[in-house]
């Protein structure tokens, strides 16, 4: 490991954890990052890998809640039907993802072009659905119904595509289905935890004979600087996404995804 691959370890860490919560989609960020900067880890595995930087945030961040719930839950239906919903929701990404793995890390992880698309049309829809006048019907996000939750976790298999975003397709599928904008970016956060955890051993399985020890360094590199932007973003992002909504990450999206085609026009 080489100190310019540390200091886009630290990077790509750093805008993982920044962008893996917000609705911008992370990976797209960092597959696209790594395009441009020449980083390329084997299968793919450290950009997948780092997201459990991102899940230990939410695991401190959340850890009185997480204890709550599993603690009540032998006793507490309320507790027992969270951890349900939750469940439920990350069954059908799950199940698909398990599925078109190989098609996805082998075509669709290697299309620049494709993820820079998906983050313009993806920008446009979150723009379109956070002016609409929608009436929420649920406000905490540990009370959802088991028929919203799953509408969830179907909308969440769109972000098998790089550059839709896991927690976009979450956020706009809660909010159409009646969530406030607060308890829609919380239940994301929660479904992350089942998501990302079993994304990354599902990847660490399939590719576990291409790792080598470089991998495993530049890995705790980025581990590390994506848990504590990540950690920085969830203590913020709730009270932000309460006043000002979800606009200003449409046009983040735009932004980024038509500078990338731009760049990828030039052959960069």
């Amino acid at each position: 490991m080489t100190l310019p691959e540390a200091v886009t370890a630290v990077f790509l860490g750093l805008l993982e954890g920044a962008t893996e919560f917000i609705p911008v989609s992370s990976t797209g960020h960092l597959l696209l990052a790594g395009h441009f900067l020449g980083f390329e880890s084997s299968g793919k595995t450290f950009e997948v890998v780092i997201q459990l930087g991102a899940v230990l945030a939410i695991v401190i961040a959340y850890f009185a809640k997480l204890v709550w719930v599993f603690g009540s839950a032998p006793r507490d239906p309320a507790a027992r039907r969270f951890i349900g919903a939750v469940l439920l929701a990350f069954l059908p990404a799950a199940v698909l993802g398990a599925a078109l793995h190989d098609v996805i890390k082998t075509v669709l992880f290697e299309t620049p072009r494709l993820i820079a698309i998906m983050l313009i049309l993806g920008g446009i829809v979150l723009l379109l659905v956070d002016r609409l006048p929608l009436r929420p019907r649920y406000d905490e996000a540990d009370r959802l119904p088991f028929g919203t939750a799953l509408g969830i976790g179907l909308c969440q298999c769109l972000a098998l595509v790089p550059g839709v975003s896991r927690s976009g397709s979450t956020i706009v599928g809660a909010l159409l289905l009646g969530v406030s904008k607060r308890a829609a970016a919380e239940f994301s956060f929660f479904l992350s935890l089942p998501t990302m955890g079993g994304a990354v051993a599902f990847d660490l399985y399939k590719n576990r004979d291409v790792l080598s020890f470089d991998d495993v360094g530049l890995i705790a590199i980025g581990f590390a600087a994506a848990f504590l932007s990540g950690l920085l973003v969830v203590r913020g992002l709730l009270g932000f996404v309460s006043r000002r909504g979800y606009g200003v990450f449409g046009w983040w999206r735009i932004v980024v995804g038509t500078v990338a085609l731009i760049l990828l026009s030039l052959r960069f």
